[in-house]
């Protein structure tokens, strides 16, 4: 809405955008991101969604029709926006401790330790990568930043990455910058956190983690790189909390999810890097937003009939509200739950014949849910309205799969297609266990980028890691 209240207010319209209270100060920092920080806005008290009719019929007329009036009445008040620091101005000396203190009190940190970015460390990192740094990478939203190479590094150094993770870092920014993934519902209030998935040579190039305790902190790469993500957000798309970040709980950063791609060629399988439209071999980021995730232990058997039935169970049961990106609470087919298996795992459905794409068949056919439970989501529990699943297929927006009869028992797909479920092969080559993620829809869509390397990579590899 407050984009649409920047159109018309510079077309010379008054505008009043209607904001929850628990959304102003979000209102206010978009509002500066657009370059416009007194939009005139009208408070709604409380959560809509918590109140009965009659509470909010009277708080919007005793509160938000009265500020309504008075924004389309009245001149909002001018205001200038301050001045940001040039790239490569010093915005701060002092020691280890006290700059981390003045970063802190400016919101420039995760509340960690963040290593200084002085303009040394960010000229190592620049050297890691044949881009200018002044070059934009994309617009950020919601601030409407500028995402530079220097900012990249920048972040980077601060993230305690080290120099020659730098070409991964332009690519994950790339990434964010892509409109498809939607770097705009970041901070929506779900929490969901941001999935890294890594493919190609660099993974033995620079020593990520891709066996045992993968998604575990302990690794200087998949944690340093993860935790760069999050600074980003903060400091280059404007996500903070209490402010643009509404996550009511929130999760922290993952660190990378390196795939074992010794074990998906021993087996045949194509990497992830393949599912998403690059070749084998190509070094390349994924990346997708997850609202949650469980692991399903000690999965049991030595042929897929005996091991996919608890797979598939585990990947429905961490499906939950997030079916409504599905079918049409919030999108059309937009789900993309993951299921990661380590590589025994894979390794012993691979030998029964059986191929990834077989994997995501059985998903699409077994991880289901009861339509009940579909209809209870959309209308009762959650409130995204669809009217019922015979309705959906009716009107063309479901397969016929969603309403094959009357029964409200009877089991429905959670993905349009089996292609949706995005399987990945990490994790400890000797322990029989996977990992089912939860999506969060076209609020965070995968999307994939290529990680382009400076012209002489191996041999500054090679110098910088002895």
């Amino acid at each position: 809405m407050l984009r649409a209240s920047e159109a018309c207010e510079r077309a010379g319209f008054p505008t009043s955008s209607l904001v929850c209270e628990g959304f102003l100060g979000q209102a206010a920092a978009t509002a500066v991101g657009l370059g416009m920080p007194n939009l005139p806005v009208a408070m709604i008290p409380g959560h809509p969604g918590a109140q009965s009719l009659e509470e909010l019929r009277g708080n919007v007329h005793e509160v938000t029709a009265r500020q309504v009036i008075d924004n389309l009445l009245t001149e909002p008040a001018a205001q200038e926006l301050a001045p940001e620091p040039a790239a490569r101005g010093i915005v701060f000396r002092g020691t280890f401790e006290e700059v981390n203190a003045h970063f802190y009190e400016r919101e420039w940190s995760d509340g960690l330790p963040i290593v200084p970015p002085t303009l040394e460390k960010i000229e190592e990192f620049l050297s890691f990568t044949d881009r200018k740094p002044e070059e934009s990478l994309g617009i950020l939203l919601p601030e409407s930043r500028a995402a530079t190479v220097w900012a990249v590094a920048a972040n980077g150094v601060m993230a305690g990455c080290r120099p020659e993770y730098m070409p991964i870092l332009v690519a994950l920014v790339e990434a964010m910058a892509d409109p498809v993934y939607g770097v705009e519902h970041s901070g929506n209030t779900p929490g969901s956190d941001t999935l890294i998935i890594l493919n190609g040579p660099i993974i033995k190039d620079l020593g990520f983690n891709y066996t045992q305790g993968v998604l575990r902190e302990g690794f200087l790469p998949n944690t340093s790189v993860g935790r760069f993500w999050r600074l980003a957000l903060r400091n280059m798309a404007g996500f903070l909390p209490h402010k643009t970040d509404k996550g009511t709980f929130g999760n922290t950063f993952r660190v990378v999810l390196a795939e074992n791609e010794d074990a998906l060629a021993k087996i045949g399988w194509p990497p992830n890097s393949v599912d998403m439209g690059f070749a084998a071999g190509d070094n390349t980021v994924t990346i997708t937003r997850m609202t949650g995730g469980d692991v399903m232990p000690s999965v049991t058997g030595s042929k897929p009939e005996q091991m996919m039935p608890y797979l598939a169970d585990g990947v429905a049961k961490e499906t939950g509200w997030e079916v409504v990106f599905t079918v049409g609470g919030l999108s059309i087919g937009t789900l993309r739950p993951a299921l990661v298996m380590s590589p025994i795992l894979a390794e012993t459905i691979a030998r029964a014949g059986w191929s990834k794409d077989d994997v995501k068949r059985y998903l699409y056919e077994h991880a289901r849910m009861p339509a009940w439970r579909v209809e209870a989501f959309t209308e009762k529990w959650a409130d995204f309205p669809i009217g019922s699943l015979e309705r959906q297929v009716n009107l063309g927006r479901l397969p016929k799969a969603f309403h094959e009869s009357d029964d409200p028992n009877r089991l429905v797909p959670i993905v349009l297609a089996p292609d949706d479920f995005m399987v990945l092969v990490s994790g400890d080559p000797l322990r029989t266990n996977a990992y089912a993620f939860a999506h969060n829809g076209y609020l965070g869509f995968p999307v994939a980028k290529q990680i382009a390397l400076p012209k002489d990579w191996s041999a500054r590899v090679r110098k910088q890691l002895g």
